[in-house]
């Protein structure tokens, strides 16, 4: 004869808690699963066990890539300026919606992170230094021939005109 079949006798409330979490993963050998290990202590309310001094760390990163992400668009969106202005004769589409996405993704990242306009200065120094040394070599002219300081105020970085004109 076939034994009866046990069915689970875990009621409802107890399926939905959340499952036991045995932190395994280091925060130095494998990020990943540290940071969902991380993530589901705090779920669960077992603060004490937390990672606190590497989590903290971790959401430092975070703040650092949301600066990069609007130092890189920067970056293109500038060098793809000195391209314009030093060297209009191979003007195109691809410079212009360029300029035009990039302006988009300096926009979408201050908006997402408005207190990044506080070092907004910073920002285009930085991105300004390698948009210049981008510059030379893409269109092969002297480093020299591009000024030193980033020749655009802020109107000119995000509403300056980009029209190209196959004629």
């Amino acid at each position: 004869m076939n034994a009866p079949i046990k069915h689970d006798t875990v009621g409802f409330a107890e399926a939905q808690a959340p499952a036991p979490v045995e932190p395994r993963a280091s925060y130095r050998g494998d990020l990943h699963a540290w940071a969902r290990e991380q993530a589901a202590l705090l779920r669960a309310g077992r603060l004490s066990e937390a990672d606190a001094l590497n989590i903290a760390e971790e959401l430092d990163d975070v703040g650092d890539e949301q600066y990069d992400k609007l130092e890189s668009a920067l970056r293109v969106l500038l060098m793809h300026m000195l391209k314009w202005d030093h060297q209009p004769e191979r003007r195109g589409r691809s410079w212009e919606a360029t300029i035009a996405v990039q302006r988009r993704h300096v926009a979408k990242v201050l908006r997402k992170n408005p207190t990044l306009k506080a070092s907004l200065a910073e920002a285009i120094g930085e991105a300004f230094e390698d948009a210049r040394r981008e510059a030379s070599g893409e269109t092969d002219l002297p480093l020299s021939r591009f000024p030193e300081a980033c020749p655009y105020d802020w109107a000119a970085i995000t509403e300056r005109p980009f029209d190209y004109d196959p004629a």
